[in-house]
């Protein structure tokens, strides 16, 4: 399981917003606990977040999040159900200014970040700031740092890995 994510998923690009929403969750989901956890789960988080449509969960109420702490499939975290609700409210409140892949993507290093030997970066507290400042929760620099690792926002593997360098279907490597 971790092998294909890494090998097929791992520090590729994604787009679109339920794709960023869903990256931006999972990770704060993950804080603290294994990346293995979140993938045995994430077919059910997709499940119980509606696929990531951030309409649709903008749209919970305190029942809704009563529902899901009792639904044993996810990570049952009062925080961080909540933080998905609050942060999908405010994906749909970025939309007037470009939405969240767009803020995202203004944070891209420009530097070339050396790979896994640091959890944050000058981008990553950055983006977090930006983020906070519009509504966001659980988007601390290190939660952003693995966005951009898991995004592809830079190549993330280790030098002697057999996929760093490996260009994005369609991109350059």
């Amino acid at each position: 399981m971790e092998r294909d994510y890494h090998d097929a998923e791992w520090g590729e690009p994604v787009s679109g917003e339920a794709a960023w929403f869903e990256r931006l969750t999972l990770e704060a989901f993950q804080s603290g606990l294994s990346w293995r956890t979140i993938l045995a789960k994430r077919p059910a988080f997709r499940e119980v977040f509606a696929g990531f449509d951030a309409d649709v969960v903008a749209g919970f109420t305190e029942a809704d999040v009563e529902r899901l702490l009792s639904d044993a499939r996810i990570v049952r975290n009062r925080a961080k159900v909540t933080a998905a609700v609050v942060n999908a409210r405010a994906v749909v409140a970025l939309r007037e200014a470009g939405g969240l892949e767009e803020l995202v993507a203004a944070y891209r290093p420009g530097d070339a970040v050396v790979p896994q030997a640091q959890t944050t970066s000058t981008e990553s507290v950055a983006l977090s700031r930006a983020l906070k400042k519009r509504g966001f929760t659980f988007v601390g620099p290190t939660t952003m740092h693995a966005l951009m690792e898991a995004t592809g926002m830079f190549d993330p593997h280790l030098y002697d890995c057999h996929r760093r360098g490996v260009a994005p279907e369609g991109g350059a490597g």
